[in-house]
This record gives structure tokens, sequence and C-alpha cells, in this order.
């Protein structure tokens, strides 16, 4: 799998438009966190060329994790991962809670 860096909030409107055509992922990270750490781990062992993973590194962009959150209604986590289809947040999960079994169904 392979990492789009997530760092303006002009992306937003990207993301939005893709997922028209396929399901977006935003993971938010905090690079001080083992939580964290062990999360994105586990998301980087999901392959599906049927999503595109947004990577958002909180420490360096906590304004853009911010207006994400705002955007799509969720509460700020971190760890957190967010699926987002036909320009809507259809999962949102954080912490212990990231599975990549639960990307299957999108």
């Amino acid at each position: 799998m392979q990492w789009i860096p997530f760092e303006r909030e002009e992306q937003i409107n990207d993301i939005l438009a893709a997922s028209t055509q396929k399901a977006q992922v935003i993971f938010k990270h905090s690079t001080r966190c083992i939580i964290s750490t062990m999360a994105k781990q586990r998301v980087e062992k999901y392959s599906d060329s049927n999503i595109d993973f947004h990577y958002l590194d909180l420490i360096q962009n906590r304004n853009l994790s911010n207006t994400v959150a705002e955007q799509f209604n969720v509460q700020h986590q971190s760890p957190q991962i967010l699926v987002i289809k036909n320009n809507v947040c259809v999962f949102d999960e954080s912490h212990g809670g990231i599975q990549i079994d639960e990307l299957k169904e999108f």
C-alpha cells in the first residue's frame, strides 16, 4: 500500500471528489504515540487498489486534523481512521479499534 501525504486543507476537496469513484481512507497519526504506531502498522498490511490511503501527521498538521474533524462531523482522535465514500464519512474508528478487516467492506 502507498500513503498519499495529506498536508494541505485544499486536499479535502480532492479527497471528496475521489470518494465518488472509490473509498478514501484518512489515517490521522501521532508520531509520538505507540498506539498510533501499532495502528499504522496494521493499516500498512492492508492492500486494496479500490481504496486510496491518505496519511495525516497530527504533530505537523494539527490544524488540518481539526478541520477534517469538523468537515466530516467526527470527534478528533489519535490515532484515527476515517473512510470517505460519496462525500460522506461512512466509518471512523480510533485507537485499538482500528482493524484491517473493517476496511474490507469498503
